[in-house]
């Protein structure tokens, strides 16, 4: 696999979030809170939450079936553009889990495991 990223068409600008497990939705919700979060997506009887964090975002996600036992969750990664940092990886000799798409929430994303299996979502807003 090639190393050399000082051609990269787009750039990672931040870290927009983490995703963490959860077992129970709304014991997490109210965890985070009563730390101050705020809900912006989601809640307590959602499988999915949003909240805001500062300039980021703590996402809360019931795996339910569809991640292997042990997952616990995801980075993400705003990108100065998607679809030419998805292309970017393809052309090094990674392989996305997924070819970018839109989603409900407003972000443009595709996901990449690294090698030992941690999931990053790199998204734009849309």
């Amino acid at each position: 696999m090639p190393s050399d990223s000082s051609e990269l068409p787009a750039e990672v600008e931040s870290l927009s979030a983490l995703t963490l497990a959860t077992r129970d939705m709304p014991r997490s919700v109210r965890f985070y809170q009563a730390l101050g979060f705020k809900v912006r997506f989601g809640g307590e009887d959602a499988s999915f939450t949003t909240l805001v964090a500062g300039t980021s975002c703590l996402n809360l996600i019931a795996p339910e079936n569809r991640h292997p036992p042990g997952w616990w969750g995801r980075a993400i990664f705003y990108v100065s553009d998607v679809d030419k940092f998805h292309d970017h990886a393809v052309r090094m000799g990674l392989t996305p889990d997924f070819a970018p798409r839109d989603a409900e929430w407003g972000e443009r994303y595709f996901h990449l495991t690294d090698p030992d299996g941690h999931e990053l979502s790199f998204a734009k807003p849309l």
